[in-house]
């Protein structure tokens, strides 16, 4: 270090001074959001640099042995249409454009402004068939995905009863139709703690736009804000700010962070009260160490040809989403404990098999690709795939051939984690509109994520506003995932 620069630092004497008159790039540092809730260790951390030991990202044991170790949740935002991907009815087919019976009219079916008196049954654009030993039908736009169909464990029997995007979205994500809860990788991170000092735990990367409704999926509500998914984007740089300060080694770096760690605990010292100073400079922390590993997650130009091949990343349109599971991939093989890659626009109200036809295009290729990449690194059986989207589509027809959403019966696919692939579990009725066999209610499909990762559901609890809260809320069975992983 030149003289120069020691007597600068030398000028400086208090933290305040310090604060004021330095320009060492602490967005670089502090990586905006993952400091955004100063909040972020609450009641866990005491406010004594003792403390500082007790770290709530510590990795923990689970309830009982676990089946997977990390979660990679591909959620389809805005409702895939069950009976145009994993849920055929040739009775549909065969009913199509046909009004709708009358024994299903008398059902008390939430079709928003249709009479049901008036609505015509749309059967499904797309060819269903076999794939793999165990048989297992799907249509043709997911053919990659049903390459490994005999990996797959397919529910066709989720529901709920929230027809609208955004409570249907908080239950998917959160558990709760009700706002300001934590999102399922939070809950996970709660409960297990991370299995990687220098990443985040918990990762979201979504493709398109982000929307607020992406934003909800990966907050962690009234838990501390630690347990909060780190967001990466999909283009360009996927970590803003993630290069240190060019005037600062590595070395001048770690002395100018240790000291402001001094003042910080000298300061948090005098006030026990006040747990904000201990969540920054936890924060501090991780974000110097991923200025070490974090390039090397994200830098996929050493991958080998035919990898970039199998996740199509030079091809159109396959590039973006193909990106985003390679990453996923990579964070897996880092100890990321749960991974979420967000494919944002199935909402198909006009149109239904275009827009899922463009999207199929964009996610099938790359999905099949995470799923037999995993497998092929050993990795499958220790990582537990979920694809779901927050609500299937009605078989019958709205506005131009497009479907309106149906929460009473859809389609969510499984894989990896312990799971015996090639079976289905659960059915619809005979058009697809409602789960009538082995119903799922998505707090099950939450409290068996959880089995799988050695955790139960009743026991995974968070002290708030009165009583023990919990993912599954006062509902939730876990025994489908002794169901899953029977051969």
């Amino acid at each position: 270090m030149n003289q120069a620069r020691c007597r600068r630092h030398e000028a400086v004497h208090s933290r305040r001074e310090f604060l004021e008159k330095s320009a060492f790039g602490f967005g670089a540092l502090a990586l905006a959001h993952l400091i955004d809730k100063e909040s972020a260790f609450g009641s866990v951390f005491p406010g004594t640099r003792a403390a500082a030991a007790n770290n709530p990202l510590a990795a923990k044991p689970p309830h009982f042995t676990a089946k997977a170790r990390s979660v990679v949740l591909i959620f389809l935002q805005g409702g895939p249409s069950h009976v145009d991907t994993f849920d055929p009815k040739p009775t549909l087919n065969r009913l199509d454009g046909q009004l709708l019976p009358p024994s299903f009219q008398s059902e008390g079916l939430n079709l928003q402004n249709l009479k049901a008196s008036e609505a015509k049954l749309m059967g499904s654009r797309f060819a269903f068939k076999r794939y793999g030993k165990s048989g297992l039908e799907m249509s043709d736009l997911f053919q990659r995905v049903g390459q490994y169909a005999d990996d797959l464990a397919v529910i066709r029997s989720c529901y709920h009863d929230l027809f609208i995007h955004g409570p249907a979205l908080n239950l998917l994500y959160t558990g709760s139709n009700l706002e300001g809860h934590p999102s399922v990788g939070s809950w996970v991170l709660y409960g297990l703690g991370s299995a990687s000092d220098n990443l985040p735990a918990y990762i979201a990367i979504t493709e398109g736009n982000l929307g607020s409704r992406s934003r909800k999926s990966f907050r962690s509500g009234f838990l501390p804000a630690v347990f909060q998914g780190t967001l990466l984007r999909a283009e360009s740089s996927p970590i803003m700010n993630l290069s240190p300060p060019p005037q600062f080694d590595v070395a001048e770096q770690r002395m100018m962070l240790d000291q402001i760690n001094v003042w910080n605990w000298r300061y948090q010292e005098s006030r026990t009260d006040d747990s904000r100073l201990s969540a920054r400079i936890s924060n501090y922390e991780l974000a110097f160490r991923m200025q070490a590993a974090a390039p090397e997650l994200i830098d996929i130009s050493k991958e080998p040809p035919h990898v970039r091949q199998m996740y199509g990343l030079d091809e159109t349109p396959t590039a973006e989403f193909g990106r985003i599971c390679l990453l996923g991939r990579r964070m897996v093989e880092r100890g990321v404990r749960f991974v979420q890659l967000i494919s944002t626009d199935w909402d198909g109200h006009g149109e239904c098999d275009k827009n899922h036809l463009q999207n199929s295009r964009k996610v099938d290729k790359p999905i099949a690709a995470l799923i037999g990449d995993l497998k092929q690194r050993g990795l499958l059986e220790s990582t537990l795939i979920v694809m779901v989207g927050e609500f299937g589509r009605t078989p019958v027809m709205q506005g131009n051939l497009g479907r309106d959403h149906s929460p009473y019966g859809f389609s969510a696919c499984l894989a990896g984690g312990g799971i015996r692939g090639g079976k289905v579990i659960g059915a619809t009725d005979e058009l697809g509109f409602r789960a009538v066999e082995d119903k799922i209610h998505v707090h099950d499909l939450h409290a068996t994520m959880l089995s799988l990762l050695g955790l139960d559901h009743k026991k995974l609890t968070y002290f708030f506003q009165g009583r023990d809260r919990r993912l599954t809320d006062v509902g939730g069975e876990n025994d489908l995932a002794q169901r899953l992983i029977k051969a």
